[in-house]
C-alpha cells in the first residue's frame, strides 16, 4: 500500500500536528573531526529508542534521523571531484522513483543553479538497506539521490545560494503538472557545512538503512540526532527529523497564529542578501510545527542574523518580578516581541549551522535537557541523561 496524505476528517487536523521526541546533540568543542563521534551520536539515538514511536507494524518507526558536518574525506572516496571545503554544497534528496520524473527534477535543479552562478556537479545514488522496514515505511520509501551542487569560479559565499536555489526548486516542482509523485519530493538538506541522513525509521534502523554512517572514513566534530514520536500527526519521510537547522522535542501550541503572522509579513520581508528573489513562502506548506519552526529559523539566518540572535527572537525566555533579567535583556526581548510574536510551548530545542552549535528550553522549562561536558572536550546535550557511557 502506498502512502497517501490524509486530508482534514472528523477530529483529525493536519494543522495540528506536534512532536513528542527525543533529541541529542554531541559537539567536539575542540574542533576535531572523528568516525568516533558519529558513532556516539547513533548511540545515544539508539538510546532513546523509548522516544520514538511505532507503528501497528512495529518494524514501522515514526522517524529517525542524524545531522553531522559535511564529510569531505569520505565524499572524496566516493569518487566524487568535489572542490576544496566551502565551494560546494551537498544534500540528500527525497525522489519519486518514477525515472522520468526524477530527471525532470534535476533538470530543474541545473537550470536554476546556473541562474545562481553554481554548477550541478554530481548525483549519487545513496546506498540503502531496507531489508529490516516495516511493510508501511517499505510502501511509503522514495529513491534517494545525494546531489552536489558547486561555485568554482567565484569566491562569492555559496551558503545563501545554496538556500535560494532549494527554495526556488521547491517551488517549481510544487507548481509543475507533470512530475508524477511530485509528493514524494524533499530536500533533507542542501549545504556546504551539514548533512542530514533520516527516515520514516526506528532509532535502531537508521545506521544499518544508511551504510554511509559506519563507515569508518565517514567523519565529523558535530552530530545532532533525532527519534521522534508523532503526536495527533501520522510519520512519513519528510517529517523525520532533524530539520536543516533544528533539532525540536515536544511541540508549539501557538503554531496556527505562528504561520499566519508569517505568511502576513511575507510581502515586507525584503532582505538585501536574497537580491529580490522570491523565496516565498517561507514556511513549507503540508509539514509540522518543528519544521515551520525550522523554515522561520533558516530564513532569518540566511537573511543575515546570527543563530542565538535568530532563536532568542522566536523562543524568548521567561521574565517577571520572581524572575528577573537584566533591563538590557529585557529591553531586547520586549523590541524584539514587536517585530515577532514567540514560538511558544514545552520543548528542547538543540541546533547548529554547521559552525555553531547550541541547546534551549522553552521559556517556561517544560521539556528539559541535561547536558555535559567532558574531560575530552566533548558536549553531550539530550533530551535526557544517561544516553551515552562515558568515563569523565
Amino acid at each position: 500500500m502506498a502512502y497517501t496524505s490524509i486530508n482534514s476528517r472528523g477530529l483529525y487536523d493536519p494543522r495540528f500536528e506536534h512532536d513528542a521526541c527525543g533529541v541529542g546533540l554531541l559537539v567536539n568543542v575542540k574542533g576535531i573531526k572523528s568516525h568516533r563521534l558519529v558513532e556516539q551520536g547513533l548511540q545515544v539515538l539508539e538510546h532513546m529508542v523509548h522516544r520514538g514511536a511505532e507503528g501497528a507494524d512495529p518494524k514501522t518507526g515514526d522517524g529517525a534521523g542524524i545531522m553531522v558536518q559535511v564529510p569531505h574525506e569520505f565524499i572524496l572516496l566516493q569518487g566524487i571531484p568535489v572542490p576544496e571545503k566551502g565551494r560546494y554544497g551537498t544534500g540528500l534528496v527525497f525522489m519519486p522513483h518514477n525515472e522520468e520524473s526524477q530527471q525532470i527534477i534535476l533538470d530543474i535543479f541545473e537550470r536554476e543553479a546556473l541562474a545562481l552562478g553554481l554548477k550541478l556537479m554530481a548525483v549519487r545514488n545513496v546506498p540503502t538497506n531496507n531489508g529490516q522496514l516495516g511493510e508501511v515505511a517499505r510502501s511509503a520509501e522514495p529513491a534517494i539521490k545525494q546531489i552536489f551542487v558547486s561555485d568554482e569560479e567565484t569566491d562569492d559565499p555559496i551558503e545563501i545560494r545554496l538556500y535560494l536555489l532549494r527554495k526556488s526548486v521547491e517551488k517549481k516542482v510544487r507548481e509543475s503538472v507533470e512530475i508524477e509523485g511530485k509528493e514524494d519530493f524533499y530536500v533533507c538538506s542542501l549545504s556546504s557545512r551539514v548533512i542530514v541522513y533520516k527516515g520514516m525509521l526506528s532509532s535502531l534502523q537508521l545506521r544499518y538503512y544508511y551504510p554511509d554512517l559506519m563507515n569508518p572514513r565517514f567523519t565529523t566534530a558535530m552530530a545532532l540526532v533525532h527519534s521522534r514520536f508523532s503526536t495527533n500527526t501520522f510519520p512519513t519521510w519528510s517529517l523525520a527529523q532533524p530539520f536543516r537547522m533544528l533539532g525540536h522535542n515536544g511541540e508549539i501550541n501557538t503554531i496556527q497564529g505562528n504561520r499566519l503572522w508569517m505568511k502576513a509579513r511575507e510581502s515586507s520581508l525584503k532582505a538585501e542578501s536574497f537580491h529580490g528573489y522570491d523565496i516565498t513562502p517561507i514556511c513549507q506548506e503540508g509539514m509540522s510545527d518543528s519544521a515551520s519552526l525550522d523554515n522561520v529559523l533558516e530564513y532569518f539566518v540566511m537573511a543575515g542574523m546570527s543563530l542565538p540572535h535568530a532563536l532568542a527572537m522566536l523562543v524568548p525566555e521567561s521574565f517577571n518580578d520572581k524572575n528577573p533579567i537584566s533591563s538590557r535583556l529585557k529591553a531586547f526581548y520586549e523590541y524584539h516581541s514587536i517585530l515577532m510574536e514567540a514560538w511558544d510551548g514545552p520543548a528542547a530545542l538543540l541546533f547548529t549551522d554547521g559552525r555553531y552549535a547550541g541547546g534551549m528550553l522553552d521559556r517556561n522549562g517544560l521539556r528539559p535537557a541535561r547536558y555535559l561536558i567532558t574531560n575530552n572536550d566533548t558536549v553531550v546535550i539530550a533530551s535526557e541523561t544517561g544516553v551515552l557511557p562515558l568515563s569523565l
